[in-house]
């Protein structure tokens, strides 16, 4: 068994007995459920094992470690020690709990669940496979069936004033950090890149001569994107007249888009910047995806092959990309509706 708690005896005597001790290990914080347990080791040996052996991307290896880490809180706290206690009713009802939610969690919809679930798989897998546990109690266990929402693109015309607000208010078009919003945004829209993905790139990944950046998408796995005109001269604008000033602010380093510190833009503060430019554009309906979803409805709508456009998204299935060819099925549908006069009731 791995790193084993300083009381494993009365832990696991929790599930069997109402002793003392048991009852006082069902009162632990839920914060210091699980820590130092079996199933804890457990849980830090397989985030290894991803971070290392599969070469998982940060932001997904976070969110394995914040899922894994309240699924080794909520079993602590129904006495299970060591992964290899847990039952297939107890994977069960901490997904149950998951939809439900409780005093220190909102509830989860089905997508963020099923996530989750994806994670508490793994871990068991993992454990079957290293010897840790005799069976696999979440083999079984089904996700919740995420309703399908159609990626949410809005018109080429809001997207024109998107980028026209990117840069502030008139008084601010010049500034260092306008400069670089405008950049940012026409780099996202014209790339079709994910806000991670373009506040990762170094300015050596960029080839504006040639029209194209290196890209590091989901899994580590690069790909060559296009820029197009306007993003090639929004980004050539930045590089030459704001980015040595906000280099000026920190040690200088790689990194494309800079923060007022001189330092790496974050993802944060890149969906700060969308948000405040669809603020003064006065569009409600913008998320960190918005100009990925756009860019890739827009070319579907220009007669682009569905498998290009999942190229330059960096899609590993062409049927995550083909969810996109139905918002231009329903827009036809609209517009036959609206249009048509045999199409009227």
């Amino acid at each position: 068994m791995m790193g084993g708690s300083p009381e494993p005896t009365a832990g696991r005597g929790a599930a069997l007995s109402p002793s003392p001790s048991s009852r006082s290990t069902a009162r632990r914080p839920a914060g210091d459920a699980g820590a130092g347990s079996a199933l804890d080791s457990a849980v830090r040996t397989y985030l290894g094992h991803l971070a290392v052996e599969r070469g998982l991307a940060a932001n997904t290896l976070s969110s394995y470690r914040r899922d894994l880490r309240r699924y080794a809180q909520v079993q602590a706290g129904r006495g299970r020690e060591a992964v290899g206690e847990v039952t297939e009713e107890d994977v069960r009802a901490f997904l149950v709990g998951l939809r439900e939610g409780d005093e220190d969690h909102p509830p989860l919809s089905a997508g963020s669940a099923a996530r989750a679930l994806v994670a508490v798989r793994g871990l068991h897998r993992f454990a079957l496979r290293e010897g840790l546990a005799a069976g696999d109690p979440a083999h079984d266990v089904k996700p919740p069936t995420p309703p399908r929402r159609l990626p949410k693109a809005i018109s080429l015309e809001d997207v024109e004033r998107l980028l026209g607000a990117a840069a502030g208010p008139s008084g601010d078009q010049g500034t260092a950090r306008g400069l670089r919003d405008r950049a940012l945004l026409e780099l996202l829209y014209g790339s079709g890149a994910r806000i991670s993905e373009a506040v990762g790139l170094d300015v050596d990944d960029l080839d504006l001569r040639d029209g194209f950046a290196r890209v590091a998408g989901k899994g580590g796995k690069a790909r060559v994107v296009p820029i197009g005109d306007y993003a090639r001269e929004a980004v050539d604008a930045y590089l030459v007249r704001a980015r040595p000033e906000l280099a000026g602010a920190g040690r200088g380093g790689p990194a494309l888009f800079l923060n007022a510190r001189g330092g790496r833009l974050s993802r944060q503060g890149a969906w700060m910047v969308l948000r405040a430019a669809a603020d003064r554009a006065q569009l409600s309906e913008v998320s960190p995806h918005t100009l990925r979803h756009s860019f890739a409805t827009h070319l579907l709508d220009g007669g682009a092959d569905v498998r290009v456009v999942q190229e330059l998204l960096g899609h590993a299935s062409v049927t995550t990309t083909q969810v996109y060819t139905l918002v231009t099925v329903q827009l036809l549908r609209e517009v036959y509706a609206t249009s048509h006069p045999r199409a009227r009731n």
